[in-house]
């Protein structure tokens, strides 16, 4: 499985997010948020952006670093 659920996992326990809150805002259940962070499965493209602004309602910084540690290596230049 990938980088998303490391990622998640990492800021889901850096910022104090539950896995139960960010379920409940992101209208899942808990058991799809816990997949995603024990790698047993990857969100998809779509709920990946769900993610980011459920993250973004729960804890701004949070979802800033998901962002940046998601994302962050694509934005870098390749000289």
């Amino acid at each position: 499985m990938g980088k998303a659920g490391q990622v998640l996992k990492h800021v889901l326990e850096k910022y104090d997010v539950s896995q139960y809150s960010l379920a409940k805002v992101l209208g899942v259940e808990r058991t799809n948020v816990y997949r995603w962070v024990h790698e047993m499965r990857d969100p998809t493209a779509e709920t990946l952006l769900e993610i980011v602004k459920a993250l973004k309602s729960l804890s701004h910084p949070a979802a800033e670093e998901f962002v940046q540690l998601y994302l962050g290596e694509v934005l870098k230049s390749d000289d």
